[in-house]
């Protein structure tokens, strides 16, 4: 072989030589800090407020602000649209949005938020719980965290790949809580893809109540991009469990989350049946819960949308998975989903007002 013919072969394997170094050498550095959080944490509360729960009447707010990045000009590429992350003053116009509209309801009770970032790529590194934190003056908070990469190399086509992420659930509560825990939802991706995706969990808040019980505020963010439900239906296992066990001591139960699944027999399609795009959303199954366990949500208003493309009222695709679920010594007074034409998130917030037998 000539030394012309060396150069041209030379040429053409370096770039496969070094993207096959950088795939390696990415792999081993995800596996190496891979984030891996016992089954149960406690966390510390910040702010910590002395206030009793003394009403029997409480009110309650769940959000998925979908990291005050996926608001109505987003898509995103894992969905089927083109977008890593939107602009940086799109961003500083949605986590504006976000914080008006929190600082309106800050007489809520409890305010649970899925998708909040502390200090991730895909946000400018916008420490998003810090400032709503600020907002809630009267709110103690606690974080915990359900995304923690320090790279992403995702999309592996992009010069400009997700990064790191720093992401989780929070819970702001104007009542002393006495307990603030991490559970780690079981099941996981095969490697490679579990060192890159989200570590699920959920947040469960405790608030002494009269007669020695407690009320059990749960903020919950189940599994997306779930092939077959395999990991929902094992996160979904392990929440009955707790479900029950809490309810067995006689406390009041609350949950508020981003179940990526719609409620029992509610049709998926309910909003948009013209335009699905093929889209198909599970249904939790009926008889998930005994008697008196109450699906609680709004039918007249979708809490979630496609993000396949920029959204556009009556044609993106929108459906319900975010809602509530309460135990049967608690009461609905009223459930609302607050239309806010994803204006802000991918998602609406839900308020909700019990009352504890």
């Amino acid at each position: 072989m000539n030394k012309k013919n060396m150069l041209i072969l030379f040429l053409l394997i370096s770039p496969l030589v070094l993207y096959g170094f950088y795939v390696v050498s990415v792999l081993m550095y995800g596996s190496l800090t891979d984030f891996k959080p016992k089954e149960v944490i406690s966390l510390k509360e910040n702010k910590s407020k002395s206030l009793e729960l003394s009403d029997t009447t409480v009110s309650f707010l769940s959000w998925n602000i979908g990291y005050a990045s996926l608001g109505y000009k987003a898509d995103f590429f894992l969905d089927g649209g083109s977008m890593i992350r939107s602009p940086k003053h799109d961003v500083e116009k949605y986590l504006t949005g976000i914080k008006n509209f929190i600082e309106k309801e800050k007489d809520i009770d409890f305010i649970l938020l899925q998708e909040i970032d502390k200090k991730s790529k895909r946000s400018y590194f916008t420490n998003e719980y810090q400032k709503i934190s600020d907002i809630l003056d009267y709110h103690s908070n606690v974080f915990a965290e359900n995304f923690k990469v320090n790279f992403i190399p995702v999309p592996l086509t992009s010069t400009s790949p997700l990064g790191s992420v720093l992401s989780g659930l929070a819970n702001f509560s104007k009542f002393k809580t006495t307990d603030n825990t991490r559970y780690q939802f079981p099941g996981q991706y095969e490697w490679p893809k579990r060192i890159f995706f989200l570590d699920r969990c959920f947040l469960v808040s405790r608030t002494p109540v009269k007669y020695g019980k407690e009320l059990v505020v749960i903020n919950s963010h189940n599994s997306a991009y779930d092939e077959g439900g395999v990991l929902k239906a094992q996160e979904m296992a392990y929440l009955k469990v707790f479900l029950q066990t809490e309810y067995s001591k006689g406390n009041y139960v609350v949950v508020g989350s981003d179940w990526n699944q719609c409620p029992p027999n509610f049709p998926y399609d309910s909003f948009s049946k013209e335009n699905s795009e093929d889209y198909f959303q599970s249904n939790i199954e009926e008889d998930y819960l005994p008697a008196g366990w109450q699906w609680v949500f709004d039918t007249k208003t979708p809490t979630n949308r496609k993000l396949s493309k920029a959204y556009v009222k009556d044609k993106t695709f929108t459906t319900l998975i975010d809602f509530y679920l309460v135990s049967p010594n608690v009461e609905v007074v009223s459930v609302e989903t607050i239309d806010l034409d994803f204006q802000f998130s991918d998602h609406q917030p839900i308020k909700l007002k019990v009352k504890l037998k």
